[in-house]
């Protein structure tokens, strides 16, 4: 794959999940030493707790993977400013466009994500993908 890209936190989760083929490629993905913000590690966390109630020593271990897998980045005034603005452009959620904007921000040519509509392209630079869209 060429270019950098971007995972959503509702794509990593399926590291966690039993669905065989979505998990198999996550992990293709994962591997390819992805962009991530640290909001999708606090979304995975959260999901962990919330959804799976998961021992601690276990989600310690899950956001392990993810930072030695993926290229972590902070999310800063700049990327919060950008994202109200892309959250009123496009109509998505101020989260969602905290994900759009780190994506940007981080110069990535695709984000992978099953929250947005498939195939769009937001500001002309970053093209969203369902990975799971195609078996």
């Amino acid at each position: 794959m060429g270019g950098s890209y971007f995972l959503d936190s509702n794509v990593l989760i399926y590291l966690l999940e039993d669905d065989k083929f979505k998990k198999e490629k996550t992990m293709e993905l994962v591997f390819q030493k992805p962009k991530i913000s640290i909001q999708v590690i606090n979304e995975n966390i959260n999901v962990c707790i919330k959804k799976f109630r998961m021992k601690e020593i276990d989600i310690r271990k899950h956001v392990d993977i993810l930072q030695s897998y993926c290229s972590v980045d902070v999310v800063t005034n700049e990327t919060s400013n950008k994202a109200l603005f892309l959250s009123f452009k496009y109509k998505y959620s101020y989260y969602d466009s905290l994900i759009l904007s780190s994506a940007l921000e981080n110069k990535c040519d695709v984000l992978f994500s099953e929250d947005f509509q498939n195939n769009q392209l937001i500001e002309n630079s970053l093209k969203i993908i369902n990975p799971f869209a195609v078996k």
